[in-house]
């Protein structure tokens, strides 16, 4: 892809947040010694070409397999109780990796477009971007790819030299979480609940296996009150499970390739996926009204989203001597 195109779909999607950018990334980025540790533009001089690279991989992923774009972005997702690139790392003698954490186990994927997009970087300008910069940066890229909002992505993160299964399992919400469940795993790692329902709208791309919604057959409204059961749509769950667990349902019905606001407006109506999507509505009224504001204004789901991704993604990064930037992101460097 070349460069002035790149530059331009970008702008044209983070246009509207320009003027929010500034307050965001003092916030985000100076720690209590007031050195910056995250900053914007990182790799302008030292590899310039560093994200229009990765655009032009995460698009070609997503125009082969449009559910590419909602794995990578749950990569970050789940790498992003660290930011560090620590999912990424396979299993050594010394560890036992994220991969097979129970959140992660044969539901993460992308792994090979991160492999692509770091053995191309390494060629142009070798050692310089993180892999956990990539994470970020590509999950940018798949919410523009698809129809959905841009922002200038904070860089300078190092990549781990270890990962921990444990923590993925402890940090990680489950798909059954109760809203106090939610907010809890959210406030451990410095997020509040309003991010927690801003960031659970990337729920309106991808897809689920029936083992995570199993419980939501059961207890159809995600909550104690009846009147929120959609029965049709429980019935089309019914439907869409009855081969087995593994059997795949999209977490937006409406628009699964767009990210848009159509998820909070499914959970109006009793059709979020995951207990933990219909419990937004169900289970607490403060979250309850955050998702009415996005269902009756895109524009504000949209920008509380992008403000929320920034301050996951400035969540504990190794920086400066902390850590290293791997060669391949599935190893860390040998000495």
């Amino acid at each position: 892809m070349h460069l002035p195109f790149y530059l331009l779909l970008i702008n044209l999607s983070s246009f509207s947040f320009a003027t929010n950018t500034t307050n965001i990334s003092n916030e985000a980025c100076v720690d209590v010694g007031a050195t910056i540790i995250l900053q914007f533009g990182v790799y302008q001089d030292s590899c310039p070409q560093a994200e229009p690279i990765i655009f032009s991989w995460v698009q070609k992923a997503v125009s082969e397999d449009p559910r590419m774009a909602a794995s990578l972005l749950r990569l970050h997702f789940h790498d992003c109780f660290g930011c560090d690139a620590s999912v990424l790392l396979d299993d050594t003698p010394n560890f036992v990796g994220e991969k097979t954490a129970a959140p992660n186990l044969n539901s993460l994927r992308g792994f090979e477009v991160i492999d692509a997009i770091k053995s191309d970087l390494e060629a142009t300008c070798p050692e310089i971007v993180s892999c956990a910069d990539i994470l970020a940066i590509a999950a940018r890229d798949s919410v523009v790819l698809s129809g959905g909002p841009g922002w200038e992505v904070q860089m300078g993160r190092k990549d781990s030299l270890t990962a921990s299964q444990a923590a993925a399992n402890n940090n990680i919400p489950a798909p059954n979480s109760d809203v106090a469940t939610l907010v809890s795993k959210f406030q451990n790692v410095g997020l509040d609940l309003n991010d927690m329902v801003a960031l659970s709208g990337a729920h309106t791309l991808g897809k689920a296996r029936c083992s995570t919604f199993s419980s939501r057959l059961n207890n159809p409204s995600g909550g104690p009150n009846v009147l929120d059961i959609n029965l049709d749509f429980l019935q089309s769950l019914q439907q869409i499970c009855a081969d087995g667990n593994t059997t795949l349902a999209h977490l937006d019905l409406v628009t699964p390739s767009t990210f848009d606001n159509q998820y909070y407006i499914n959970l109006l109506s009793g059709e979020g996926l995951l207990p933990s999507d219909q419990v937004l509505v169900t289970g607490n009224e403060e979250t309850r009204e955050i998702v009415e504001s996005y269902v009756d204004d895109a524009i504000i789901f949209y920008e509380e989203f992008k403000r929320s991704m920034l301050r996951m993604g400035s969540l504990g990064p190794m920086t400066g001597e902390n850590g290293e930037i791997r060669t391949s992101c599935r190893v860390i460097n040998q000495v």
